[in-house]
């Protein structure tokens, strides 16, 4: 049927429960921000960190005019919330503090039931996988290779590393030249009805939607050609890769 199988990440292969507004995470980030003399109320931390995503935001867009959902760094967000009090950090500083941020943030992460087997089968056929994930390197590479997904991957794009993110067509566009892809032997398999999906169907290939407790509420008529909306990935091998 198909030679390449793109996955989403969050909601289709792993599963994560994460709160990134909580008072309780800006409280202990606070208090990690002090110890190099950056000293920040919880709340404002909270209204800043925000704030300066969206200064962010604004200023890829400048940067990327011809993209409609742009990416950015978050490490530099960190950098501008320690510089704000008059402290520089580093690189790796700033990846420290995020992998701390997330590691506070998240109450749990495992991979689905079924994605073992499903990886598993299509590598055994000899079919190509690839990652298409909407996400920050610094926050999701420790992830990736804690569920030992690294090396189940011929291709791996991380929306911040590419600063456009689903459903842009061009950042499908990106991982579609990279590898040498072709769009009639291609699908996108993920848990979001507007970026996997539609994102999909606006790029001109098949997709398969998946729906998972985390997934964002569906308020158009689905445009994908497969569908198992109990969330069980074991469905997915008969339905993409069937007798073959």
């Amino acid at each position: 049927m198909y030679k390449n199988y793109i996955f989403d990440l969050y909601g289709t292969l792993i599963d994560i429960n994460t709160d990134e507004g909580s008072y309780e995470l800006f409280e202990k980030i606070s208090f990690l921000m002090c110890y190099r003399g950056a000293v920040y109320e919880p709340t404002n931390l909270r209204d800043r960190y925000y704030a300066l995503i969206k200064t962010e935001q604004k200023k890829m867009q400048k940067k990327h005019p011809d993209y409609k959902f742009v990416d950015v760094h978050i490490e530099q967000v960190f950098k501008k919330l320690y510089k704000d009090k008059g402290v520089i950090i580093t690189d790796d500083d700033a990846a420290a503090i995020m992998a701390a941020f997330r590691s506070f943030c998240t109450k749990y992460i495992k991979l689905y039931d079924g994605v073992t087997d499903l990886l598993d089968e299509l590598k055994k056929r000899g079919k190509k996988i690839y990652l298409l994930s909407n996400a920050q390197r610094n926050f999701t590479w420790g992830e990736i290779v804690m569920t030992g997904l690294e090396k189940r991957f011929d291709g791996i794009l991380i929306s911040s590393d590419e600063e456009v993110s689903k459903p842009d067509p061009k950042f499908y566009d990106i991982l579609f030249k990279r590898y040498g892809l072709k769009k009639s032997e291609s699908i996108m398999i993920g848990n979001d009805s507007v970026t996997d999906i539609l994102g999909a169907k606006n790029y001109g290939i098949d997709s398969l939607y998946i729906h998972q407790s985390i997934s964002p509420p569906i308020t158009e008529p689905l445009q994908s050609k497969y569908k198992v909306l109990d969330g069980d990935v074991f469905k997915i091998k008969g339905l993409v890769l069937g007798k073959e």
